[in-house]
């Protein structure tokens, strides 16, 4: 599957805003408010309805990493959700497999989290599983292989208690389980799905 594999500062830049892709929050802050591109400094026109509308889908799409027919296919399956479709999508993005081992801690940024699943080290009720975008349920068991409990990063990540893992997971020592489906309360990240109803359903 394709993806993005340029600058992720770029992409910070680009929105203005910390998204999460980098593990050095600080590093990205230095030149978040400087715009990508030589004449990046110069003042902008005011942003349109439809433009902020844009700027918003695309800050979904870099904040979990995925492509544009990803994106558009989950709107799709949102949308017939009798719940509220903004949320219902938010909902589909947070039960990604790369997701989950992110917010589970087990990675810092959801591009390393990807990397780690493609490698085939997570297990989800019991099987190997290495398609990130694998979409969890209610009671599936997610954990890590004996491989990967043995990567530096990953190990220390799971001794540390400095990341709290959201309500929806329960999680004890490289196993973690689906308690129920992620509600839109649960996304920390500032993101108005409504505008980006707003986009699909022009």
């Amino acid at each position: 599957m394709a993806r993005y594999t340029g600058p992720r500062n770029k992409l910070a830049r680009k929105i203005g805003e910390d998204l999460g892709l980098k593990s050095n929050p600080l590093k990205v802050a230095r030149r978040l408010t400087i715009r990508p591109g030589q004449h990046g400094a110069k003042s902008r026109r005011k942003t349109s309805d439809f433009g902020t509308q844009l700027q918003e889908k695309q800050k979904l799409k870099f904040i979990y990493g995925i492509l544009e027919k990803q994106l558009r296919k989950l709107y799709t399956d949102a949308s017939k959700n009798p719940t509220a479709t903004g949320a219902a999508l938010l909902s589909l993005l947070e039960r990604r497999l790369d997701n989950v081992v992110y917010r589970l801690g087990w990675a810092n940024t959801r591009a390393a989290a990807r990397q780690i699943v493609s490698h085939a080290h997570i297990q989800v009720n019991g099987k190997k599983m290495d398609i990130p975008s694998y979409r969890v349920q209610v009671h599936d068991v997610i954990s890590l292989t004996n491989k990967g409990m043995k990567i530096p990063a990953v190990s220390e990540a799971i001794k540390s208690e400095a990341v709290t893992s959201p309500n929806w997971l329960s999680n004890k020592s490289g196993v973690a389980k689906i308690a129920r489906l992620p509600e839109r309360s649960d996304v920390a990240e500032t993101i108005q799905e409504q505008l980006i109803v707003e986009y699909y359903s022009r």
